[in-house]
């Protein structure tokens, strides 16, 4: 049996558009739906047991109530329920070990109003052995209440055709063509160094357009192999003289998934946010996939 999806939940909003959204994309996968649930003792707290006994239930009803919810809107997909007592982070990162896809909220109960990321989401999306999907509280796709609102909104892949990466763009392309929708990839670029420099003050019209004619022929030719292994996949490319990180917020507007990278270290499962993905998780309205790789 293929992978689970995973989702987090706490009874927050954010958590319940995360379970929704995981639900959809596990319908659409063919693969069950894994929803955990965390309630740790506060650190350095003596919990009687009566209490303990409590938040289970809380817990439990909590997990009950969800997975009803969501079966009936996907009365073919099977949810199971799992609770925790290690803290947020901590269980998801275990418990993505065995999953396909772990999928959260930007934040939770924790958070507070005007909040974009909460420890837990930072958490693993640095960390998370799986790609990670992170949905905000609205997001700007996806939001209907019917199984198939998976196909509307485009996938929005940024893309480095001077170092690409397989599994980024796999799972941006796989995204894409499991949703029949288009593919917008996003290639940020810059002037060369030597292009400013005390002697050269001035970039002419046609040196820009000389480079950037250059970048466009780097990505055509890098995205070649994805092209040919998934024909199915209708690809619109730009190349953006811009940060990339404005130019993936800006390409995201409209988009229904915008889909990153985060480099794994060499010898462990973690890695670090690299700026660009950190940038877009506290900035973006649609949800973000963080996919870990080691290139």
């Amino acid at each position: 049996m293929r992978s689970p999806v995973l989702a987090g939940i706490d009874g927050s909003g954010c958590a319940a558009a995360a379970a929704d959204w995981a639900a959809r994309e596990a319908a659409l996968r063919g693969v069950p739906l894994r929803l955990l649930h965390a309630s740790p003792p506060l650190p350095g707290s003596v919990v009687p047991g009566p209490a303990l006994d409590r938040l289970h239930r809380m817990g439990t009803r909590l997990l009950q109530r969800t997975a009803a919810d969501l079966a009936d809107r996907y009365p073919d997909l099977r949810v199971e329920c799992e609770q925790a007592d290690d803290a947020p982070a901590g269980a998801l990162l275990t418990a993505a070990r065995a999953a396909g896809l772990l999928v959260v909220g930007t934040r939770g109960t924790g958070g507070f109003e005007g909040l974009a990321v909460g420890s837990v989401a930072l958490r693993t999306a640095a960390a998370a052995p799986c790609p990670v999907v992170f949905v905000p509280p609205r997001p700007r796709a996806f939001a209907e209440e019917s199984p198939t609102a998976h196909s509307t909104g485009q996938v929005v892949l940024g893309f480095d055709a001077h170092r690409p990466v397989g599994e980024v763009a796999d799972f941006a392309f796989s995204a894409a063509g499991a949703r029949a929708v288009r593919l917008h990839v996003v290639q940020a670029w810059a002037f060369p160094a030597e292009s400013v420099s005390s002697r050269t003050l001035v970039v002419t019209e046609e040196d820009r357009a000389t480079w950037e004619d250059e970048e466009v022929l780097r990505l055509s030719d890098a995205l070649r192999p994805w092209r040919e292994k998934y024909p199915q996949v209708t690809i619109g490319a730009d190349v953006m003289l811009l940060h990339p990180a404005e130019a993936l917020l800006n390409a995201s507007r409209s988009a229904g998934l915008l889909v990153v990278g985060r480099r794994t270290e060499p010898r462990s499962a973690e890695g670090r946010l690299g700026p660009v993905s950190h940038a877009v998780l506290h900035h973006t309205r649609c949800p973000v996939a963080v996919v870990p790789h080691s290139g």
